[in-house]
């Protein structure tokens, strides 16, 4: 199973910030799309934001302006800027590159 390392994931109150990072083993992680997910428990796997190979990029509608995406192909990383973050955004957050899913780490926002 290939593995990732993701990071950045933890606690923090209401309005505060996260930065998760994601970093994919290989040599062909500039040709794949690459995002977060998040999903809760008993839910389906939502689209947080995704960055294509050209950099179009993509958020999840409940987003609105918080959160940004972007990769760094030489460092094989993708990276999700979360700020002014809400309690109903405490989730598993999931990097998806390579075509393939990361083990997943929690936000909780809470106070």
């Amino acid at each position: 199973q290939v593995q990732f390392v993701e990071s950045g994931g933890g606690l923090v109150q209401p309005g505060g910030s996260l930065r998760l990072s994601c970093v994919a083993p290989g040599d062909f992680f500039s040709f794949y799309d690459a995002g977060w997910y998040r999903q809760a428990p008993g839910n389906q796997r939502e689209l947080v934001a995704n960055i294509s190979p050209g950099a179009t990029i993509e958020y999840g509608d409940f987003v609105k302006g918080r959160f940004t995406i972007s990769r760094d192909n030489a460092k094989n990383t993708v990276t999700l800027q979360m700020n002014s973050l809400k309690p109903e955004d405490t989730n598993k957050y999931y990097c998806y590159a390579i075509g393939e899913w990361g083990q997943g780490t929690q936000v909780t926002v809470s106070s």
